[in-house]
This record gives structure tokens, sequence and C-alpha cells, in this order.
């Protein structure tokens, strides 16, 4: 952030960061398509979500004031964090308010196709703060916490706050692409494409991995125990479900 602007009271501007993932992945029969799911299921359950939440908060500098986990059945976790920029002290008696409408939360979908033996996992987090605090920082870290095929953000700062001469302030901190914040080396990695609407300051970017290696997406299978047709089929079938998930369409 450089240098603090010196506002007028309180920095109420809200900066909302909605990061969700796609993992892809082959599994040959229904049996394995369970496993795969049970398998993501304990992979990334609440207890390893939050854990991921924590380490978030702290890069953003903010303070966890309550944590809420669960893990579904069949499948699926959600973890919900509220946190806090500060609190307020007031003068006598020490009470601590919370002024912050800030939070932190993550859900996961796993699922299955049931004609093209593909299981897809995703992951949905949210991120809201208050004030100075903004949570682009972070993504590096996000993407390298899953492995993610498929990347969809969208990056929206609410409201307004004033400097001291009473001049309201839209946007404390320049964007022009959730790209910027983005290390260039994960970047080269993934084809992707802004949608911005700058006016209203908010930004879209959607990433899909380039190299499709077929071993990355077998479950509990080797390559080489596939003839090359069916290799083929399956890298079609990865590809084209990467594609429509990308393109947020039926395609084929």
């Amino acid at each position: 952030m450089g240098e603090k602007m010196k506002l007028y009271g309180f920095n109420n501007l809200t900066k909302s960061l909605s990061f969700n993932i796609y993992d892809v992945c082959y599994a040959k029969t229904a049996r394995e398509q369970k496993d795969y799911i049970a398998y993501i299921d304990e992979q990334y359950n609440s207890e390893r979500l939050t854990n991921i939440l924590t380490t978030l908060t702290d890069m953003i500098g903010a303070k966890v004031l309550n944590i809420a986990r669960q893990d579904y059945d069949p499948q699926g976790a959600s973890v919900t964090i509220l946190i806090a920029e500060g609190s307020m002290v007031p003068a006598g008696e020490t009470q601590l308010a919370h002024l912050d409408k800030s939070h932190v939360t993550v859900h996961t979908y796993p699922e299955y196709h049931p004609e093209t033996s593909l299981a897809t996992f995703r992951v949905d987090i949210d991120v809201a703060t208050c004030g100075e605090i903004t949570p682009l920082s972070t993504l590096d870290y996000l993407i390298g916490s899953f492995d993610s095929d498929i990347i969809t953000m969208d990056y929206r700062v609410r409201g307004f706050t004033r400097d001291v001469n009473g001049k309201k302030l839209f946007l404390d901190h320049k964007v022009t692409s959730i790209q910027d914040y983005i290390d260039s080396e994960t970047l080269r990695k993934y084809d992707c494409v802004d949608i911005n609407v700058y006016e209203a300051n908010l930004f879209h970017t959607k990433m899909m991995l380039k190299e499709v290696i077929l071993q990355n997406y077998l479950f509990k299978t080797d390559v080489y125990e596939l003839p090359p047709q069916k290799r083929l089929e399956i890298m079609n079938n990865i590809r084209k479900e990467m594609i429509e998930i990308f393109s947020g369409q039926n395609i084929y």
C-alpha cells in the first residue's frame, strides 16, 4: 500500500474478493469416482481449510474474531471466519468494539459427470474487508494452496470514504487488473481473460491451465495402462470440460 493516505474519520470502503477454483480428474469407474470424492473430501476437510484461511487472514494483517466450520455428509465442507482490521478502545473503562463487517468464507463442492467419468472439485472463497485491507495480495497463496485447472476471480470495491479536505474517495488503491496481483510465473501457465468495469470498480479475471498432462488427471490409473485411443478420448473430454467451465456455458 506504500505511505498511508490520510483520511477524515474511518475508511468505510468495502472490498470483496470472490475466488473460485476447479480441479478436474478422470476416474474410470463409478467406484473410483466415489473414492476420488472421498479422497478430496478428506484432503480438503474443514480443519485444513481453516488453516488456509487463518494464514490468509495473517497475510492481510487482520485479526480473527470467530471461526465456524463444518464438514458435511456425504461430502463438502464450509468455514466462516469473522475478522477485524482493528478494534476501537474508548476513553474510560476499556471496551473492545468490532466496527468492521469483514469475513472470510470457503465452501467445497465435489461432484462427477455421469457419462465421461470426469470428477470436478470446486472451491469457493470469499473475502470481504473494510478499511485499508485489500485481499488481492493473497492470490498467489490461494492459487498455490489448491490444484487449480480453472480459476475465476471477482474483485469489487463499494462505498466511499473522504480525505481530510472532504473529497470523496471511491478507490483508495490503484487497480487496473486482478492479474497485476498474480506472479508472472503463475500467469505464464494459464490462458487469462479480463472483463473489467472501471466505472463501477468491478474487476473480473478468469484463468485456464494451458498444458494438460494426462497423468496428472488420472485417479488410481497409470497412463501406460490405457491404449492410445483411450488416452486421446480422455484428453479430449478433459479439455472440453475445462473449456466449458472456463467459458461458463455448454459448448459441446
